[in-house]
């Protein structure tokens, strides 16, 4: 099983934007919202995945930084995410990685995604684009725990 920070091809470690990637995945596992909104600039815009989708109703994304805090609260906040990294380049402040997503939600449930995502920092280091590039019909869907 990879990590967030296991070794991989292509990496540039120093890279600014792979700076601020891993520093996300570590605040979105630790289900740290401030530090996570932190490593945003004003004008963040997430599109997670990309197009229409539940968390993204007008396909334009979500954008700006009091926006993405409401997203936290209304659905960040609610799940606990294992992330995974495969494969990770760098270029010019933008990162891409191959990653597996691991959601499990409050009722035990949980989704698993396959997908890339991308990173954009501005001359800052902060996060402006955060995109990922998956299918919610491509999804493994996990069914609730039955105990609960």
């Amino acid at each position: 099983m990879s990590s967030p920070e296991a070794a991989a091809p292509h990496r540039k470690d120093d890279d600014p934007a792979m700076i601020a990637a891993r520093n996300s995945w570590r605040c979105v596992m630790a289900r740290d919202k401030q530090a996570w909104l932190d490593l945003m600039a004003d004008e963040i815009v997430i599109e997670d995945p990309i197009g229409v989708a539940p968390t993204n109703p007008d396909g334009r994304g979500i954008q700006g930084k009091a926006a993405v805090g409401r997203f936290w609260d209304d659905t960040m906040s609610k799940v606990e995410i294992r992330i995974e990294t495969h494969e990770s380049f760098a270029a010019a402040g933008e990162s891409a990685h191959r990653m597996t997503l691991t959601t499990r939600f409050e009722n035990g449930g949980g989704m698993v995604v396959h997908g890339i995502f991308t990173y954009r920092v501005n001359d800052a280091g902060k996060l402006t684009n955060l995109r990922g590039y998956w299918a919610l019909d491509e999804c493994e869907i996990r069914p609730p725990d039955a105990s609960r």
